[in-house]
């Protein structure tokens, strides 16, 4: 009989659930039992959902990587714990966060290189999705390290599906500006976007945020507010923005957890008058494509229907 094949060197991007640990994944547990080295935000976090899956650690590498410790191939006494680590079944867990990702990007990616593979995962959830990553998994690929998606819960994406909202087109926005000013700025920059929003929030400013998405949005725009999702107290309501805001206030419960925002993208009106607002990007496009092509793709990007575009694009076109 053939001995396994070992897993080839790669970094894993693994997604961890969002409330129910039940929606932890086998194949998600498999690779956080192969892998060398765990990178996560918060080691005591993840220590205890490990620690669940009966996935055991070594405890934190941060100490020695802000200490400027190497991890190259000299460095044999350090080599040799990897392998004693593995064959034992504990594995490194090493914080990964805005804090230290300068440091510990090029010490991971050098890691994986030395054929040890190395998952990433997040607080909750699918990781880079409003956490920590994205510099680590650009260094991988940039080096040449393959990258693995391992699949499983997303806030945005479950919020979404339950939302009751148009799934055919949306945009993740994350967490609006903390500050007043900066956030009504995106909001109105947001405000004839025809698409789905996506939006996080904290629970201490979800009431400001709110009251700005319907002074700006309009208080009859459609919203679905989502709660801790998949956990026991999980809140999913669609209203409109004016009347979430008063749900919201009266029931301080629903101002506590981690909550995602849906909220319905802008009415587009068919009138002419209201397409010629597009007309300097119609005549971009028509510099390049025909008028056919021209109006699918303005279609695409404004939510316009496209007969509508198209007759424009003729009006524009005419001598």
């Amino acid at each position: 009989m053939s001995s396994p094949t070992a897993m080839p060197a790669c970094l894993y991007i693994v997604a961890t659930p969002i409330g129910n640990l039940s929606d932890m994944t086998p194949h998600a547990i498999d690779i956080l039992k192969q892998v060398a080295i765990i990178a996560c935000e918060d080691t005591r976090t993840s220590g205890k959902l490990l620690s669940h899956f009966g996935i055991q650690t070594k405890g934190s590498k941060d100490e020695d990587t802000e200490k400027g410790t190497s991890y190259d191939k000299n460095n044999t006494a350090e080599n040799e714990s990897d392998s004693a680590a593995k064959q034992k079944g504990h594995h490194k867990l090493w914080a990964y966060h805005e804090h230290n990702s300068a440091i510990q990007t090029p010490k991971i990616i050098e890691m994986i290189q030395q054929g040890h593979s190395v998952a990433l995962i997040s607080d909750a959830g699918t990781p880079l999705i409003s956490d920590p990553g994205y510099q680590l998994v650009q260094a991988a690929h940039a080096a040449g390290v393959r990258v693995s998606p391992v699949i499983g819960a997303s806030a945005a994406i479950a919020a979404l599906s339950v939302a009751g909202l148009p799934s055919d087109r949306f945009s993740f926005i994350g967490f609006l500006p903390a500050k007043t000013h900066g956030r009504q700025k995106q909001l109105t920059a947001l405000n004839s976007r025809t698409e789905t929003l996506i939006f996080y929030e904290a629970p201490h400013r979800i009431i400001a945020s709110l009251e700005d998405m319907a002074a700006i949005f309009g208080a009859a725009r459609e919203v679905t507010f989502c709660r801790e999702l998949t956990k026991t107290f999980e809140t999913v309501h669609k209203s409109t923005l004016g009347d979430l805001v008063a749900f919201v206030k009266a029931d301080d419960n629903q101002q506590r957890g981690e909550i995602v925002v849906v909220v319905a993208g802008a009415q587009v009106t068919q009138d002419a008058d209201d397409i010629s607002i597009h007309d300097n990007l119609l005549q971009r496009l028509l510099e390049d494509l025909s008028v056919k092509k021209a109006a699918a793709l303005a279609a695409d990007i404004t939510g316009v229907k496209k007969n509508a575009l198209y007759q424009r694009l003729l009006e524009l076109q005419a001598p």
